[in-house]
């Protein structure tokens, strides 16, 4: 058997990819976090899976749902929202069955940034104003940051700031950034991306934590703040230049 460890997306049911609905149709069991994978997603499983909502169960809990499925020999599709590649608590997980002797596949999903991303029709990286996004979060009651990764430090190189789990703090992430990227700096929040309910609120720096609150958004959010939201003037890039050798290697 085979843990597969499948991006569901950022909300929208059809933002699976081809294989991961392969792979979570193929499964005898299917574990998923009720709260924020798509319950449609749940209809591409076999009619007699085993279906294991695991919003109320702790690491022990799951890892047990792996080892009895390992001893009966049934692949498991386990479903993550956005993409595992970050912050999905997938590592731990890994740890486990790694230690537990049990084979896994991640299946890479859409993330939520990225669906943020096409929700605003903006690129992230536009030539000449920013090429480097920062994909972060802030320090909660839950896992601290480790030391140099606060906003206050990562808003020094004036990147495009991705904030995950952070609509609640708006105010914070405000106060932290608005040395490093000034007060009419571009920022939007997307709540919700993808899904029918999707909620788009865009700003400057100094307005967005407002508004944030105005529209009661506390979570299911990306914060992004950089020049990049707002680029106009910009020199086209180089790889559709009419000046560019397309013959060289």
């Amino acid at each position: 058997m085979t843990v597969y460890f499948i991006g569901a997306g950022p909300g929208a049911a059809d933002l699976i990819t081809v294989r991961g609905a392969r792979r979570l149709a193929a499964c005898q069991v299917c574990l998923y976090a009720g709260s924020l994978v798509p319950r449609e997603l749940l209809a591409e499983c076999p009619p007699d899976a085993r279906l294991v909502d695991t919003a109320q169960l702790d690491l022990d809990a799951i890892t047990a749902e792996f080892v009895r499925a390992h001893e009966a020999g049934h692949d498991v599709a386990r479903l993550h929202s956005g993409d595992p590649s970050v912050f999905s608590a997938v590592a731990e997980q890994m740890r486990r069955l790694d230690a537990a002797g049990i084979p896994y596949e991640v299946v890479p999903g859409v993330p939520a940034f990225a669906a943020a991303a096409a929700a605003l029709k903006r690129e992230l990286t536009v030539p000449t104003v920013g090429q480097t996004v920062v994909l972060t979060r802030i320090a909660q009651r839950a896992t601290p940051m480790p030391d140099g990764e606060d906003l206050a430090t990562l808003g020094r190189s004036g990147a495009l700031i991705v904030l995950h789990l952070a609509a609640r703090y708006a105010d914070r992430v405000v106060a932290e950034l608005l040395p490093h990227y000034g007060a009419d700096c571009p920022a939007a929040v997307v709540a919700y991306a993808s899904r029918p309910d999707e909620l788009i609120i865009r700003g400057t720096l100094d307005e967005i934590a407002g508004k944030v609150k105005e529209a009661g958004v506390v979570r299911t959010a990306v914060i992004m703040v950089g020049r990049t939201l707002g680029a106009e003037q910009f020199r086209d890039s180089h790889l559709y230049s009419p000046e560019r050798d397309r013959h060289s290697c």
